[in-house]
């Protein structure tokens, strides 16, 4: 057992840590100071990602997955072998109550419920037809998606970037996710976007971008100079123990955070204020719209393109609950009744804020190094659940890529002709996240972290590089 200190060494210990924190300070300050930083494996394509998560199962036969066929079968049974779904209450074909037109110079079928982005962003996306999941409940799905894993107690993806790449901002988290208004983490909880066993700096904060008070607790309650002091002390208590506890990286990883969170004191609010911004580029977004859920979604957007200015690895955005027609908070876009009119809420939420995200990025020259997830936990069956609405389907949906030297204007995998199982070029959450690792510079395989006695990486023991989604 190690001895306690005795008051005088303990005031030994911490005067000489005082000149060290100063040091480290000043080598902070001149960009030298993390100089076990993580690199890239080999030259990436992208340095960011925004990951837009539609949580409760975006219909892709409703808005990237054009299935004329089943207009044919409409309210008849479905011509093959139904798999058992969430509710097994299980209706007749159900052709997409919305219009499918061919878009920009690649020609990109999208639906109705996406006029922007159809309009302005067609030739940026990368669809992805043929995503599949293992599970077909909401919190398993979302666990999966995020972690690889279908239980919590694993590290999200931003988590995993983070640490295989480091942060290039010193005073806000490297892994950040946004909400606004009434958004809430979906199903599963903050566990979604936790570190598991990765050293706690990794883990995602969440700023509340339209609140009084962006992250709790974090207005100074005292003089900066009493904090300083004080937070000085306590860093240095916390290194000598540590180095004295052979550098448990939890106590690094607890000072680490101490110091973030103290810059963030100044940095969050700059970055929420949004200072700076012209009226036009607030307009592009829909900051000024009359509809709150679409204005907070669209603080979120404009949010995350400051966040990846300011150098922040990986950035989530949080749907929010449309008042009329759409699914409970955790889950928005689940519309097992009324599809017709949650999806058409849910679409008109986002679809001028994620246009205006992709075109702003671009037109600073963001959009080749940011790379753009747009997807949810699974997609929705080509017959009715009950009249007019759809359950959940993991055996085909679709999801999108842009930036970050993915293939733009492009179609990757398809589904039947009925929209239910992948018929070609089935890809897996690991074969996603393998691609993305890659386009920022990591090798999948050697992003690994030794925990319980055996090297976990975020796409487990599965997962291939999909070559033809990158230009």
């Amino acid at each position: 057992m190690t001895p306690l200190l005795s008051r005088r060494e303990m005031l030994r210990r911490c005067s000489s840590g005082f000149g060290y924190l100063a040091l480290s300070s000043l080598l902070s300050s001149t960009g030298r100071g993390d100089l076990r930083a993580p690199a890239p494996h080999f030259k990436p394509r992208a340095k960011n990602v925004i990951f837009l998560y539609m949580s409760g199962g975006v219909s892709h036969i409703d808005s990237f997955d054009p299935k004329p066929l089943l207009a044919k079968y409409a309210g008849q049974p479905m011509p093959t072998k139904v798999e058992r779904t969430q509710f097994n209450k299980n209706g007749t074909v159900f052709p997409s109550p919305f219009e499918f037109q061919r878009h920009g110079a690649s020609g990109l079928e999208i639906s109705s419920m996406f006029p922007q982005l159809a309009k302005s962003c067609a030739d940026d996306l990368a669809v992805i037809r043929s995503m599949t999941s293992k599970v077909n409940e909401h919190a398993q799905g979302n666990y999966f998606f995020h972690t690889g894993f279908p239980t919590m107690g694993f590290p999200s993806a931003g988590a995993w970037i983070n640490y295989g790449l480091g942060s290039e901002n010193r005073d806000v988290p490297g892994f950040v996710v946004l909400q606004s208004g009434d958004a809430t983490a979906p199903h599963g909880g903050v566990g979604l976007y936790g570190n598991g066993f990765l050293p706690a700096q990794h883990q995602a904060s969440i700023i509340t971008a339209d609140a009084r008070e962006p992250v709790p607790n974090l207005t100074p309650r005292e003089a900066d100079l009493g904090q300083r002091g004080r937070l000085d002390f306590i860093r240095a208590a916390d290194a000598d123990f540590a180095t004295r506890a052979a550098h448990d990286p939890q106590i690094e990883a607890a000072v680490k955070n101490y110091e973030t969170a103290y810059r963030m004191q100044s940095a969050v609010p700059e970055l929420v204020g949004l200072a700076g911004e012209s009226e036009a580029t607030k307009k592009l977004y829909g900051l000024d719209d009359p509809h709150p859920q679409k204005a907070a979604y669209a603080r979120q957007c404009l949010l995350a393109r400051r966040l990846v200015e300011r150098g922040v690895r990986f950035v989530e955005l949080s749907c929010l609950t449309e008042k009329i027609g759409a699914g409970n908070a955790p889950n928005p876009w689940d519309q097992h009744g009324d599809l017709e009119r949650g999806h058409r809420a849910m679409a008109h939420q986002v679809d001028q804020p994620i246009a205006a995200l992709l075109t702003d990025l671009k037109q600073r020259g963001l959009l080749a190094e940011t790379l753009v997830i747009w997807a949810g936990e699974f997609g929705r069956t080509p017959f009715s659940q009950g009249t007019n609405g759809r359950d959940h389907n993991p055996f085909g949906f679709s999801i999108w890529l842009a930036g970050g030297g993915v293939k733009a204007g492009s179609v990757y995998g398809a589904t039947d002709d009925l929209g239910y199982h992948v018929a070609d070029q089935a890809m897996s959450v690991y074969d996603l996240w393998a691609t993305v690792l890659h386009l920022l510079g990591l090798d999948h395989t050697n992003l690994t972290y030794l925990s319980s006695g055996r090297n976990y990486r975020l796409t487990d023991v599965h997962g291939n590089v999909v070559r033809e989604l990158i230009a």
